[in-house]
């Protein structure tokens, strides 16, 4: 349980100039999970070979073998266990579970496709996707500045349509499945850890049948791949844990000024995988539409920055 004290002491962290060690590693940590995040296209495509479906099976299964084996570590498996029977908590994790899973397979279905770029795109508008939530869902009020945002955001959907011959479904769909498993996760009273666990646990049992389903296919993971592909897909677990507990140490020593804008170099990375490693097609209409994201998310940045710079001299 949370007491006041150990909020006030968590206050006391990321309040603390970031010339402190703690913030030092916070500063690292967050680093080191959005590089990990933006990275790890390159892991998917060197196993482009296999089914993404089987590959989001095995992902979930490897997850689940490390996730409750720390929780074991920690003996808390046992508690996690007592607080799912809470029919509300259980009912949002599931709901949780199932967006994740959406968002996990429209990703690995992207990469594997050839169309990084779009991935990109998709983790550019996530981030406005939230923004609208805040104010479809949590009746928050848009300033001027975030009006002119989502409507730069809407312009380069528009765009981006025209550009692509069609509506950038797989975009969309990662950012509408994200932000919406944004929002959830800030209603589900569980540890980053416990969290992904439960997440993964929910859909142990499909991920498990779509492992055995693939098993009849000749170019299936367990019949077909090698020494190091079998290595790629064991560590599939490990892939998903590592940059949510790095992620998870950044978030309890920075602020969120710091630690947001550092989101952004995910898509950035996709963006620049796409199109200079995999060489997918960047033309012109393409470039207007993603510069038409970034002016939007540099204003919202922009904006979210000096906020929260003045209500700290207010406080102060």
């Amino acid at each position: 349980m949370t007491t006041d004290a150990d909020l006030a002491s968590n206050d006391r962290v990321r309040t603390r100039p970031i010339a402190d060690g703690a913030d030092r590693s916070g500063v690292l940590s967050g680093i080191s999970a959005y590089l990990l995040w933006g990275f790890i296209t390159i892991y998917w495509k060197a196993l482009k070979e296999f089914a993404p479906l089987e590959l989001i099976g095995f992902r979930i299964v490897m997850s689940v073998v490390l996730l409750v084996a720390l929780l074991a570590l920690k003996s808390r498996l046992r508690t996690l266990f007592r607080r799912l029977r809470d029919e509300s908590l259980w009912g949002r994790v599931t709901l949780a579970s199932a967006l994740l899973a959406v968002n996990w397979t429209t990703y690995v279905i992207v990469v594997h496709e050839g169309k990084v770029i779009e991935a990109a795109l998709g983790y550019f508008i996530a981030p406005l996707g939230t923004m609208l939530l805040g104010v479809k869902v949590l009746h928050e009020r848009l300033r001027p500045v975030q009006i002119a945002s989502a409507s730069l955001a809407t312009v380069a959907v528009v765009v981006l349509t025209v550009s692509y011959g069609r509506l950038p479904v797989y975009a969309l769909a990662m950012a509408a499945t994200w932000s919406v498993y944004g929002l959830l996760k800030r209603q589900v009273p569980l540890s980053p850890l416990e969290s992904l666990a439960s997440e993964t646990i929910v859909l142990i049992v499909p991920a498990s049948a779509l492992v055995a389903w693939h098993f009849q296919y000749e170019n299936s993971v367990f019949r077909s791949a090698s020494v190091t592909e079998l290595v790629l897909v064991a560590l599939t677990g490990v892939i998903t844990a590592i940059p949510l507990l790095l992620f998870a140490h950044a978030s309890q020593r920075l602020p969120l000024t710091v630690l947001g804008p550092m989101q952004y170099s995910v898509p950035i990375i996709n963006f620049l995988l796409g199109w200079l490693v995999y060489h997918e097609e960047l033309n012109t209409s393409r470039i207007v539409g993603f510069a038409l994201v970034w002016i939007a998310l540099v204003i919202v940045t922009f904006d979210s920055v000096n906020r929260a710079r003045l209500s700290s001299s207010v406080t102060a």
